[in-house]
C-alpha cells in the first residue's frame, strides 16, 4: 500500500500532464482546420515583406520546385496559424500546470500571466514580421547582380519565416519568465544586475545561432533582448520575493527594542530606590 501511496501523485500529475496536453493539441486542430480555409490569402501575408523587397528588383514571385510543395506549405501555413491562434490556450494549460506548486497569494497572479504572456508573444513575433523582415530581406536581396537573381522557393521562405516569427515570440517572453524566477525567489534583483555583463554576451551567442549568419538581423534581435532584460530587472524589483532574512531580522530588531527598555526600567528604579 505505501508504494501504491507514494505513486499515486506521480500518476496524477502525469494524468494532469496528458489532459493538458490533449487540450492544447484539440486547440491546434481547431485552429489548423479554420485557417486552411483561408490558406492562400495567409501565405500572401505572410510573404508580404519578401514580396515588397523584391518588387523594388522587378521580380516579385516565389517558386516551387516540386510538384507537392505547394500543397504541403500551404498545410504548413494552416498549421503555423493554428499554432498561433491556440497560443491563449497553450499559455493557459502551461500556466494551470505548474499553479499546484505555487503558493495561495501567487496563484492569483496566473490570469495577468496568461495575458502578458500573449501580448509579448505577439509583440515579439510582430517585431520581427514588422522590422526585422523589411531590413533582413533588404540585405539578402543586395547580393543579387545582373546575372544573379534571388529565386526563393515557397518552403524555403515558409521554414525560414516561421522559424524567425516563433523565435522572435518567445524570446519577448524574456521579462515575464524572470518576473516570474524573481517571484518565486530563484533570482533577485542583485544577481540579474551582477550577471548583465553575461546575459548580454547569451543575447548575442543566441542571436547568432537563431538567425541567419548576418550581422544585421543578429543585432537586431540582441537589441531588443537587452532592453527586455532591464525590463525584466524593473520587473524584479517590483513583484520579487522579498528577503525573507531582512524581514526576520527586522522583527528582531523591533523586539528587542521594548524588552530591552523593560529589563533597564527595574535596574533604574532600584538606583534611584
Amino acid at each position: 500500500m505505501s508504494n501504491d501511496e507514494e505513486k499515486s501523485p506521480f500518476t496524477e500529475h502525469l494524468g494532469e500532464l496528458r489532459d493538458r496536453l490533449v487540450r492544447s493539441f484539440i486547440a491546434v486542430g481547431v485552429g489548423f482546420v479554420c485557417a486552411y480555409f483561408f490558406k492562400e490569402r495567409l501565405f500572401e501575408i505572410l510573404t508580404a515583406p519578401l514580396v515588397t523587397a523584391m518588387s523594388e528588383s522587378g521580380n516579385a514571385k516565389l517558386i516551387f520546385t516540386g510538384l507537392p510543395e505547394a500543397f504541403f506549405t500551404y498545410l504548413k501555413v494552416s498549421l503555423l496559424t493554428g499554432i498561433i491562434a491556440a497560443t491563449p490556450v497553450l499559455f493557459y494549460e502551461f500556466w494551470m500546470f505548474v499553479s499546484p506548486g505555487l503558493y495561495r497569494d501567487e496563484k492569483k497572479y496566473l490570469i495577468p500571466i496568461v495575458l502578458l504572456s500573449i501580448f509579448f508573444f505577439i509583440v515579439g513575433s510582430s517585431f520581427g514580421y514588422f522590422i526585422v523582415f523589411p531590413y533582413g530581406f533588404k540585405f539578402f536581396l543586395g547580393f543579387a547582380t545582373e546575372t544573379i537573381h534571388a529565386m526563393p522557393s515557397m518552403k524555403e521562405y515558409l521554414s525560414f519565416a516561421s522559424k524567425m516569427l516563433l523565435a522572435f515570440g518567445f524570446v519577448f517572453e524574456l521579462p515575464l519568465v524572470l518576473t516570474f524566477m524573481a517571484r518565486m525567489g530563484l533570482v533577485s534583483v542583485d544577481f540579474l544586475k551582477k550577471n548583465r555583463k553575461y546575459a548580454l554576451l547569451l543575447f548575442f551567442v543566441g542571436a547568432a545561432l537563431i538567425t541567419p549568419p548576418d550581422v544585421v538581423t543578429q543585432v537586431m534581435m540582441a537589441l531588443p533582448l537587452m532592453i527586455l532584460y532591464e525590463i525584466s530587472i524593473i520587473g524584479a524589483r517590483v513583484f520579487g520575493k522579498k528577503d525573507v532574512e531582512e524581514d526576520d531580522e527586522a522583527d528582531e530588531d523591533s523586539g528587542d527594542s521594548p524588552e530591552s527598555t523593560d529589563e533597564e526600567t527595574p535596574g533604574k528604579e532600584a538606583e534611584k530606590a
